[in-house]
């Protein structure tokens, strides 16, 4: 697989998966939450809780880390796409939620 883009400004990053890389690895968009955003083909993982996610599911699958080469702008283009729905319950945030 070729290796995914990770795209930064001064104020954040986002991993670059394909819509079809997240199916791959058994994911779909509404495991992520609304900090991240999405295009037709791809979606745009956020840095905090949602590119780690999907490294993991994909170390899970593969046996190894995604490669990803970086990719600078300032301001950054992600920031002008639309985000994903808010999903407060998404499995990337778990390890976050409040536990009872």
């Amino acid at each position: 697989m070729t290796p995914f883009i990770f795209h930064t400004d001064l104020g954040h990053g986002w991993l670059e998966v394909p819509i079809s890389a997240l199916a791959d690895v058994g994911l779909s968009t509404g495991d992520f939450s609304g900090y991240s955003y999405l295009c037709s083909r791809a979606v745009y993982l956020e840095e905090d809780c949602d590119a780690g996610f999907f490294m993991k599911a994909y170390e899970a699958k593969h046996g190894k880390r995604p490669g990803y080469t970086d990719r600078y702008s300032d301001p950054c283009f992600v920031r002008d796409l639309p985000r994903l729905p808010r999903n407060d319950n998404a499995a990337s945030l778990a390890p976050f939620r409040r536990r009872g």
